[in-house]
């Protein structure tokens, strides 16, 4: 590793699903792997916006601190690696997405450079006592507009976020010029390429739409679909809105676009890295919260756990990390607390930071990805990876857990589900009554089942709910103050104030002279 205490670049998508990194137009983040270390198994942690970012920011499970859903807390006080990295004399910001929910809206992140995208209130609360029900917010009815556009509200917010992103490194390059300045992450959180699946013409033309690849996972009748996948069927109304094959499509193709434009930020960003002088000592992560099914196994969007929805992108490249390696172990976003911290030369194991709430033991639940990223033939040996789903689309808490690429699917009170993915890639063959599997299936068990009580789960969950649910309708009815993010942007200390033009722009020039 450097020398010096690396900065961070890290770059997050939205609901970009790997696999569609092969066919996507894709230059700047090949150029990535390519001098990088690539994990070819990455997992989120929960399939849906909201808990994944909650888990990956903590280093802990959706159940241990209670973020179940897109409109659940995440809990004040709980320890994050930004808390970690700002304890260590880092610069913390963040332009974009993270979709905290609460009143507490930085979590460690010094800076917010852009509000959300979306509410940070309990108004998306998902409710079990009706499920499964039909969600016209989340239907695939919206499949019948993909496809071209001039414009849309998701680049109004990516194209802020990279403004903002841009200004920033600048800016923290002109810290780099003072004594003993401090090291620093900037992440540059994107929308794209989540639903609805829109792109502009720059980034439709790039793509055949004749060859677009259409789904190889056959869709199954409802009937005949596992109990949580029907549910989540009836909540995207697949029943109501059946997608034809036109409509597949243009979502295919408009979803490589998308791709392709945030490929493009991120060779902006990379750019402007190495333009700035800051390159030999910043470390580029680039991930995503989760994946996206579009159309395998005639699902939608994500929330399942087929591994279009649960597996994402993971590159590292920068100084000191190992180029050209792709890693085959499951890793997971849990990884990557204790990752920047190791990297930063701090430790996640004693998160003195912060003090931990009662119960939370003092580790986090990742581990250090740097034997792999040093290239460590060694590093080996994991435990495996986790995932937990208990939003809104399902009415039981489900876990499933990934080890040497054989899956177990726990949905409490319904039946188990088994999968090889080595021999059976798109999970059609169910093998938890295989007796060849006894061994391996009983390790993964006591992945999902360790200090876990689903029956206890799904009352805490429905609990937190109903509480949740109560307190958006006081909140709404009393017209409470709201909990969006205010941008960290003051006039008064921007271009031309306090100082004469001159003076101004000679402190404002980089480098100096």
């Amino acid at each position: 590793m450097p020398a010096s205490r690396p900065n961070f670049l890290f770059i997050m998508a939205d609901q970009l699903a790997p696999r569609w990194l092969e066919p996507a137009h894709t230059p700047h983040l090949d150029a990535l792997a390519a001098r990088g270390t690539v994990f070819a198994h990455a997992y989120c942690n929960s399939p849906i916006c909201a808990p994944s970012r909650a888990s990956m920011c903590t280093g802990r499970h959706v159940s241990e601190i209670g973020a179940y859903d897109n409109g659940a807390d995440f809990p004040i006080g709980t320890p994050t690696f930004m808390n970690g990295l700002a304890d260590s004399d880092y610069e913390v910001w963040l332009s974009g997405k993270m979709h905290f929910i609460g009143p507490e809206q930085h979590h460690g992140f010094q800076r917010r450079l852009t509000t959300e995208i979306y509410p940070s209130t309990h108004v998306w609360t998902p409710d079990w006592n009706e499920s499964p029900v039909h969600n016209p917010g989340t239907a695939v009815d919206q499949l019948q507009t993909a496809g071209l556009c001039t414009w849309n509200l998701q680049l109004d917010y990516d194209e802020e976020v990279h403004f903002r992103a841009l200004e920033a490194l600048r800016e923290l390059a002109r810290h780099r010029e003072e004594p003993d300045a401090p090291p620093f992450l900037l992440c540059a959180s994107y929308t794209h390429p989540h639903d609805p699946f829109t792109t502009t013409q720059q980034w439709w033309d790039l793509y055949d739409h004749d060859a677009i690849p259409m789904p190889s996972a056959p869709a199954e009748p409802l009937a005949e679909m596992h109990p949580y996948n029907q549910w989540l069927q009836i909540h995207h109304m697949i029943d109501e809105y059946p997608p034809r094959e036109e409509h597949i499509r243009n979502a295919r193709h408009a979803y490589l676009g998308m791709i392709s434009y945030f490929d493009h930020q991120v060779g902006t960003l990379v750019a402007e890295l190495e333009r700035l002088g800051l390159a030999d000592n910043t470390v580029v992560v680039v991930t995503s919260d989760h994946g996206e099914m579009l159309g395998e196994h005639g699902m939608w969007f994500k929330r399942t756990f087929f591994e279009d929805s649960i597996r994402v992108p993971l590159i590292f490249a920068g100084p000191g990390i190992s180029a050209g390696n792709s890693v085959g172990e499951e890793v997971s976003l849990l990884d990557l607390f204790p990752t920047f911290l190791d990297l930063a030369g701090a430790s996640a194991d004693q998160p003195h930071f912060l003090p931990l709430p009662p119960g939370m033991g003092a580790k986090t639940r990742g581990a250090s990805l740097t034997p792999f990223l040093r290239g460590d033939a060694d590093a080996g040996g994991r435990r495996g990876v986790l995932t937990e789903y208990f939003s809104e689309g399902v009415c039981q808490p489900m876990r499933a857990a990934i080890q040497h690429r054989l899956k177990y699917v726990h949905v409490h009170e319904e039946p188990e589900l088994l999968f090889d993915l080595e021999t059976d890639a798109h999970e059609t063959v169910n093998r938890i009554e295989d007796p060849a599997y006894a061994d391996r299936l009983q390790s993964l068990k006591t992945i999902v089942h360790e200090n876990y009580d689903p029956a206890a789960m799904r009352e805490a969950i429905l609990a937190s709910q109903q509480r949740r649910r109560r307190l958006h309708r006081l909140t709404t009815e009393t017209g409470a103050a709201s909990w969006d993010v205010q941008p960290d942007i003051d006039p008064a200390t921007q271009y031309v104030r306090t100082q004469d033009a001159q003076a101004t722009n000679a402190a404002r020039r980089f480098p100096r002279r």
